[in-house]
């Protein structure tokens, strides 16, 4: 039972809102209305500096025009970077291209205060049309400009702002918010992206003290996808986009992304008729939420302390501040610490060894199945991407090994589940202390564990399991998108903390059982990783990533 709640809601959280149809209410967001501009924008490569790049750069102020928006546009030149990318791509040695930023202005009742800035970008990479990355965000935006002019006039001026050059880092928005006029009138930016063509969207990034901030997105969005988790991550790898200017400023900032489908990332294959129109819907549709929240704000958000942020599997989001997280820490510690004083202590070092050993031998595990997975020739990163469904099942497998044959015959007592919890327990105080806005994936599920653990009552142990499973299959599959392709065996940590949860009720099986079990599991997971070793390379390869070192 425990299984099928957790296998559900991951899949509701997990899956992007259907696409609403162009005959939808004028202020609402409709993918469908959008996808015209998709499939007008899309239809070729439009790399900067190229006769197509032109053409759709006409389509989006032609666009903006018919929208009521003052629209003007920032010229400049790509950099050396810039123009040996460029080149590299095109097998060309051409002099340095010109790059146009477009910019629309829909005038608010005060011109004077504070502006919202939509951002993205009009130009793809060589060989793609780049439907998804960053069509979608340009489409998105106009989405949003209709809507918000079918609400009426507002109180502040709304600008949307498409760069150019983001594909050879980041040229038009560093040009722009260095030293473009309108820079100083902003208060607020939100950034669309994508990595791939589908998968729920994500508010992976925000500005520095992004307590205020956070505050309206979780008042304002309906249907929300954020994660400070995910925020840590993109901060510590070395990732950009053209929001990585404007966080060096004051302003407000709001990064959102969809990396599902990961394998059209900079594809020939990234077609109007290949994204996911409900990815679309879910961007649009959050962007819209805050958009409005901003527009209508009597302040714009200020800088206040970072705070804890993700969304409950899309229904509502979760903030508090850090110091909360102490909180739950010493409340899990005092009720672990109850359940041995009633207890004992018989059965704890075997709990603490067997998921050390679960954590460290599945970890393990994954590093040499990808290894498998990989071969001796170095691979190729966007055939990486595209194997991402086959390394997500080799992972499960790898994981359901590694639970019988640490698991599968044990049938704990409470007190070991106490020494199960100890391992993660460390972990988490080490997550509090050392990155508190991404310590929520280990200190929650290990207070709610703790909860079932003293309740003793077979329907919250039941409801514990599935919201954690759910919570922490949601998560596993995200990380799989995220960094799968290098590091699956990230994944390990929330495989232990859903095993965690199902440890009040897990009765054991026979040993007969377990082993074969594991074996099968294993022998899956070792047919996945040969699957992706030897299968032929992937059509959606970027046309360039050939002759890339």
């Amino acid at each position: 039972m425990a299984l099928v709640i957790a296998v559900l809601l991951t899949l509701f959280a997990t899956t992007p809102p259907k696409a609403i149809p162009a005959h939808a209410p004028a202020p609402s967001f409709s993918a469908v209305r959008a996808m015209a501009d998709v499939r007008t924008m899309a239809q070729n490569p439009h790399t900067t500096g190229s006769a197509e790049n032109a053409v759709v750069r006409d389509h989006i102020m032609r666009r903006m025009q018919a929208l009521g928006m003052e629209v003007s546009t920032s010229t400049g030149l790509i950099d050396a970077k810039g123009t040996k990318r460029l080149n590299h791509w095109s097998g060309r040695n051409d002099p340095p291209a010109s790059l146009v930023n477009l910019i629309g202005i829909l005038p608010g009742k005060n011109r004077n205060a504070p502006s919202v800035v939509l951002m993205s970008h009009h130009d793809t990479v060589w060989g793609s049309p780049g439907a998804a990355d960053d069509t979608a965000g340009v489409a998105a935006s106009l989405e949003v400009v209709r809507a918000i002019r079918a609400q009426g006039q507002q109180e502040r001026d709304l600008v949307m702002l498409v760069t150019d050059g983001e594909e050879l880092g980041l040229q038009g928005a560093r040009q722009f918010w260095a030293d473009h006029p309108l820079r100083k009138g902003v208060g607020a930016v939100i950034n669309m992206e994508a990595r791939g063509g589908g998968g729920r969207t994500t508010l992976f990034q925000t500005s520095h003290q992004n307590g205020a901030a956070m505050q309206v997105y979780a008042d304002a969005v309906r249907r929300p996808g954020a994660s400070s988790l995910a925020a840590f991550i993109y901060a510590v790898l070395p990732n950009d986009s053209d929001l990585t200017p404007v966080i060096k400023h004051d302003y407000a900032a709001y990064n959102f992304a969809f990396i599902g489908r990961s394998g059209l990332y900079h594809s020939p294959m990234a077609t109007p008729d290949n994204l996911d129109q409900g990815s679309l819907q879910d961007m649009g549709g959050q962007v819209l939420d805050l958009t409005q929240a901003l527009l209508k704000a009597d302040r714009l958000p200020q800088r206040a302390p970072d705070i804890v942020f993700f969304d409950a599997f899309g229904i509502f989001t979760v903030i508090y501040p850090i110091w909360v997280g102490w909180v739950m820490m010493i409340m899990a510690a005092g009720g672990l610490a109850m359940v041995v004083r009633q207890d004992g202590t018989g059965g704890l070092a075997a709990g603490a060894g067997r998921m050390l050993a679960l954590i460290l031998g599945s970890a393990a595990m994954l590093f040499a199945l990808n290894l498998l997975s990989l071969g001796l020739e170095p691979a190729n990163y966007y055939d990486r991407l595209a194997a991402i469904p086959r390394l997500e099942v080799m992972a499960a497998l790898g994981a359901l090994a590694a639970f019988f044959v640490l698991f599968g015959t044990w049938r704990p007592s409470r007190v070991g589940v106490v020494g199960a919890a100890l391992p993660l327990f460390i972990m988490g105080l080490v997550a509090q202390a050392l990155a508190p806005t991404a310590a929520y994936f280990v200190v929650l599920p290990l207070l709610l564990t703790t909860f079932a653990l003293l309740a003793r009552h077979i329907a919250v142990q039941i409801g514990v399991a599935a919201l954690v499973g759910g919570f922490t299959l949601s998560l596993g599959h995200q990380l799989m998108q995220g960094v799968g392709p290098t590091l699956p065996f990230a994944v390990a940590l929330p495989l232990a903390l859903a095993i965690l949860s199902t440890l009040p009720l897990w009765p054991g099986v026979a040993a007969r059982t377990a082993r074969a079990i594991a074996a099968a599991a294993l022998l899956g997971a070792a047919s996945a990783s040969l699957w992706v070793l030897l299968d032929a390379p992937a059509a959606s390869r970027a046309a360039y990533s050939d002759s890339k070192k």
